[in-house]
């Protein structure tokens, strides 16, 4: 059956004069929460919508695209729009044309035709259902924005707040503020051994990552990372953040013991002084909020024998050969730095060969000699 789609007079749908009220009501949600009211406008109309289809049973197998949904300032109006026919086969979408005509006096076969929709004559589940899928829509527009935000702050340093600590000791952390307060997870694999936490308490947390999911968004953060110690000195030291000092690279233990290695990029600064500070002041700052980590501060060199004498600090070192065709090097040092350059447990070598990418066989100056004896 051929349907032409000429323009015809119809009757108005019912407007229930609400438009202005719906509108002052969207703009303080966007002010309150960020969602823009354009969002909201059309998840209502999809309620509307959802509402109107389970209003009553002859309506369920209406398309969703036959049912249109004014929503103005001006006022909220709805109405179905159905082909006209002789006989009707699919009520869902037809009508029979004398009983078009008692809508539209001029209609013909094959019109389409707006049927008005009383709004106001919903029923207690219709509005309980465009009510959910409202709150629906509220809540996947705070999901998506915070993930959108959080994931523009990955690698960021962030000031929170403990709100709580699970059982399994993951502690939860609110970051942000305002629209953009999220609460952030520190798994116990990202807290720094021997740190203890409380409920109120603040403390500043590197973001991983955020992950949406199909609920919520979740947030990851650490306080073990690597980047952390970077983020603090370029907070503390002008000369990082403005580009005088660069940080070439950081290796950390968390909760006992940090090597960074830096460069001056340009003449006439020195970038150990800047990143220590006046009286040690920078430096200070930064092992107090890591809870008094121990931080060595080096200068990088494109040498290698030079930065991986450098990265054994404090230790004294008398010299370093490269190992042809590895990249490890032999390092010799005085005998009573020997303790002091392999460290506790061996972490001063094991920080120095993390620094610098090299392997570092550490040997005392007499058992450098032995061999040589021998």
């Amino acid at each position: 059956m051929a349907r032409n789609t000429r323009a015809k007079k119809t009757a108005e749908a019912p407007k229930t004069d609400i438009g202005a009220e719906i509108f002052e009501s969207l703009r303080d949600l966007e002010k309150l929460k960020g969602i823009p009211v354009d969002y909201m406008v059309e998840r209502l109309k999809q309620a509307l919508t959802n509402a109107y289809k389970k209003d009553r049973e002859d309506h369920k197998d209406v398309p969703a695209e036959n049912v249109v949904v004014d929503l103005t300032e001006k006022g909220l109006s709805m109405r179905q729009v159905k082909i006209v026919v002789e006989e009707v086969e699919d009520p869902a979408q037809e009508i029979q044309l004398d009983a078009a005509r008692n809508v539209n006096p001029d209609v013909q076969v094959g019109d389409p035709l707006s049927i008005p929709v009383d709004i106001s004559k919903f029923g207690r589940i219709a509005a309980q259902t465009a009510k959910q899928v409202v709150i629906q829509g509220i809540r996947e527009a705070e999901r998506g924005m915070a993930y959108e935000s959080y994931s523009s702050k990955s690698q960021e340093l962030l000031t929170g707040t403990v709100l709580r600590i699970d059982p399994e000791g993951d502690v939860i952390v609110t970051v942000g503020t305002g629209n953009e307060a999220h609460n952030a997870v520190l798994r116990t694999s990202e807290q720094i051994p021997g740190e203890t936490y409380q409920v109120g308490q603040k403390l500043r947390v590197y973001v991983l990552e955020a992950r949406q999911g199909s609920r919520s968004t979740s947030v990851y953060v650490s306080r073990t990372h690597p980047n952390v110690v970077r983020r603090l000195f370029e907070l503390e030291t002008p000369e990082i953040a403005d580009g005088q000092v660069e940080i070439r690279n950081i290796a950390r233990e968390a909760g006992s013991r940090s090597k960074m290695a830096v460069r001056a990029a340009m003449e006439g600064i020195d970038p150990v002084g800047a990143c220590v500070g006046p009286r040690g002041s920078r430096v200070a700052a930064v092992v107090e909020e890591l809870h008094g980590e121990k931080i060595d501060i080096v200068v990088w060199s494109e040498d290698p024998c030079q930065y991986v004498k450098a990265a054994l600090s404090p230790a004294d070192v008398v010299s370093v050969e490269l190992v042809p065709g590895q990249k490890a090097c032999r390092v010799v040092v005085p005998d009573d730095q020997l303790s002091l350059a392999i460290g506790k447990e061996g972490q001063n070598a094991r920080l120095a060969a993390r620094l610098t990418g090299y392997k570092v066989d550490i040997k005392s100056v007499s058992a450098a000699a032995a061999p040589e004896a021998e």
